[in-house]
């Protein structure tokens, strides 16, 4: 990455700042913006996020805004209700409030001298969301938005459910809030009264994961904040951009397909990170590109953005599996729109000689109950940590799936968009998920997953309604595979690999499931690219120059599999130890170490657990303060029990606080 240390406008940073709202709240802002901006008024750009400006996010901050800013923007960062230095509690993700909250602050960007009146918003993730409910509130001031690795369906594509499955995601999100929602504000923004605030915030601590998990099925809950439910409600102009190793990288093309509004979209190979600074490369010149397209719409200037075709992808060129890659081969292509007219869907069929091309039968039927460990080797459900989070050779859990293999291809096939598995067939019991993978099988037979899908059968027909299986009783269904670009060569083969598990992605079902396919016609639908290749169409990636830190401590992530051979039991633990780092600005220091496991038995669905550890350690020279917090799930037949504890000291006296949360929780639809 070019860091660049001039720009056209010079920049002044105002590193704290109070925003009132009506009820007497105030929300903390960190400000960007040229030195000359009350003479010479200009558009705003507003990053509203719960993790905290002073460290949370410092280090991504300081590449992007003053970049930004020293081209003409004031760039706005709000720390949420309840977070940072900001007022307040925080009581759950996306609520009313938080939008509430935003279009004040969006009303007070626009009034402010510097302000020309027109603002953007961006984000990723957290931010990605609340862009695209905040354009759907329609604030005048709010022109266009760029929103990155996030979603218009908040129960779909969230780390909560998936194919109405349960994620051991939402358990490890809940977890993570659970620390970054006990950081300390820093006194010497806040004041005196900043020991009296922090308590305040950790005695009225909510447990996220407690409704993350009781609403199991797509209710007004997950239909909240869910852009989907009104895709018209959105009229500004929306940039959207995702990567092939994250979990949302089906937002874009579904949003490409219903939005009415001004729209781009751009996927690149990368994990949950902006574009500037992801792995695995080809970084680009994310804040260039991102330029073009507020100048356009918040400065009137024809930057030629929107004469270009909508949307932009990073067709993958096959390589063999490993856990992490610095960079990934490819090509860039375009299409003029979604549906686009360069994908063409080619059929093939599932049979008892493996996958043929066209309109084949199952002449046999053909069952699978999967062992419930099961998917060990699917990688991280969102990568976001740069650990070794990718997908590792399928082999092991193909040997416990039914699998469906094509000959080797005579040609390569390039791949560009959703998959869809059709079957028919049966369960032995009234309840049951299925997962279905799609891999590369190279002439070696190394397995690299391509995609996946999952399905809860009880949800089969809508994610909203609980309608159980019927012992042995055929039944249609169809399983979206993620959106996906990859170009499988010649000499390889296709493969479809389905089991009746999925873990650590899934909470297992219920009960121990067998999956019988009838005999008859089963088939994979797959979007073929038939277009070609361009040369790279983006900038080499640049950056303001990065914050000035130093590490005491480095990074170690780990993820690790064991197996019990008496029991059977599989764990995966994920060592996530973000090493100590210390802002040397300011003097503050902050230390965070997170230790998942999640663990099963092959045969035995009541054995699942999950076990979740933070460390949250900050302070300065003359205090310190520390968090440890814990999070635990297990399940049987029928309740999920869901336990927390945490506590917090002052300089390693006595506990500061100490709090417990359990819950017993029903899971019908799961």
């Amino acid at each position: 990455m070019h860091i660049k240390h001039e720009f056209p406008r010079r920049v002044r940073e105002i590193e704290h700042t109070l925003i009132p709202l009506q009820d007497g709240t105030q929300l903390a802002a960190r400000i960007w913006l040229p030195e000359d901006a009350e003479q010479n008024p200009v558009p705003a750009i507003l990053e509203y996020l719960p993790y905290r400006k002073l460290d949370g996010t410092a280090v991504r901050d300081a590449l992007t805004h003053p970049y930004l800013a020293g081209h003409g923007y004031a760039c706005v960062r709000v720390d949420i209700r309840g977070n940072g230095e900001s007022d307040g509690l925080m009581l759950d993700e996306y609520l009313q409030q938080e939008q509430d909250d935003a279009l004040e602050v969006i009303d007070w960007i626009s009034r402010q001298p510097w302000c020309s009146g027109k603002l953007g918003m961006m984000g990723i993730s957290w931010g990605g969301f609340n862009s695209l409910q905040l354009a759907a509130c329609r604030p005048e001031p709010l022109k266009a938005i760029i929103t990155i690795c996030s979603t218009d369906d908040r129960y779909a594509d969230d780390v909560h459910f998936k194919g109405g499955n349960l994620l051991l995601e939402n358990l490890g999100w809940a977890a993570t809030m659970l620390s970054f929602s006990a950081a300390v504000p820093d006194p010497r923004l806040v004041g005196d009264d900043w020991l009296e605030r922090w308590k305040y915030r950790l005695e009225n601590m909510p447990l996220l994961a407690q409704p993350w998990v009781e609403h199991g099925t797509r209710d007004a809950y997950w239909q909240h904040g869910s852009i989907c439910e009104n895709y018209a409600d959105i009229e500004a102009a929306v940039y959207c951009i995702g990567g092939w190793g994250d979990a949302y990288r089906n937002t874009p093309v579904r949003m490409m397909e219903h939005l009415t509004c001004p729209k781009k979209a751009l996927i690149g190979p990368w994990i949950h990170k902006y574009p500037h600074f992801a792995i695995p490369d080809p970084a680009i010149g994310f804040l260039q590109e991102s330029l073009r397209w507020w100048d356009h719409w918040l400065k009137d200037i024809d930057t030629g953005i929107m004469d270009e075709p909508e949307c932009t992808f990073y067709l993958q060129e096959a390589q063999p599996p490993v856990a992490m890659a610095a960079h990934r081969a490819g090509n860039w292509v375009q299409t003029e729109a979604w549906p686009a007219r360069e994908v063409n869907t080619r059929t093939f069929s599932l049979t008892d000689g493996g996958l043929r091309e066209g309109e084949h039968s199952l002449t046999s039927a053909a069952s699978i109950c999967s062992p419930l460990t099961t998917g060990v080797h699917g990688g991280e459900y969102c990568a976001i940590w740069f650990g070794p989070d990718f997908p590792t050779d399928q082999r092991r859990d193909d040997a416990q799936s039914l699998c469906f293999d094509s000959p080797p291809l005579s040609e390569a096939l390039p791949l560009l968009g959703n998959p869809r598995v059709r079957l028919t067939g049966a369960v032995d019991q009234d309840c049951g998920q299925v997962t279905v993978r799609l891999n590369d099988v190279a002439p070696d037979n190394r397995a690299t997953l391509i995609t996946y899908g999952t399905l809860n059968l009880s949800l089969r027909h809508d994610r909203a309604e609980y309608t159980p299986p019927v012992p042995g009783e055929n039944m249609d269904f169809e399983i979206v595979l993620d959106n996906m670009g990859y170009k499988i060569p010649a000499g390889h083969r296709l493969r479809v690999a389905i089991s009746t598990a999925h873990f650590p992605l899934l909470w297992p079902s219920r009960k121990l499931t067998t999956l019988t396919l009838a005999p008859g016609v089963q088939q994979l639908l797959l979007p073929v690219f038939d277009g070609e290749a361009i040369d790279n169409p983006f900038l080499p990636p640049e950056s303001a120059p990065p914050v000035n830190m130093d590490y005491l401590r480095e990074p170690v992530p780990r993820r690790t599999i064991t197996e019990d051979v008496a029991s059977g039991e599989v764990c995966l633990r994920v060592e996530d130890d973000m090493g100590t780092y210390r802002f040397l600005d300011h003097g503050f220091w902050v230390e965070q170490t997170a230790t998942e496991e999640y663990r099963t038995r092959p045969y035995d669905p009541d054995a699942t657990r999950a076990d979740i550890r933070w460390l949250y350690r900050a302070g300065r020279d003359d205090w310190q303060v520390r968090v440890e917090s814990t999070l635990s799930m297990r399940g049987d037949e029928n309740y999920y029990y869901l336990s927390a504890h945490q506590q917090a000291w002052l300089n390693d006296d006595e506990p500061f606080n100490d709090k417990l949360w359990e819950y017993r929780i029903p899971r019908q639809a799961q």
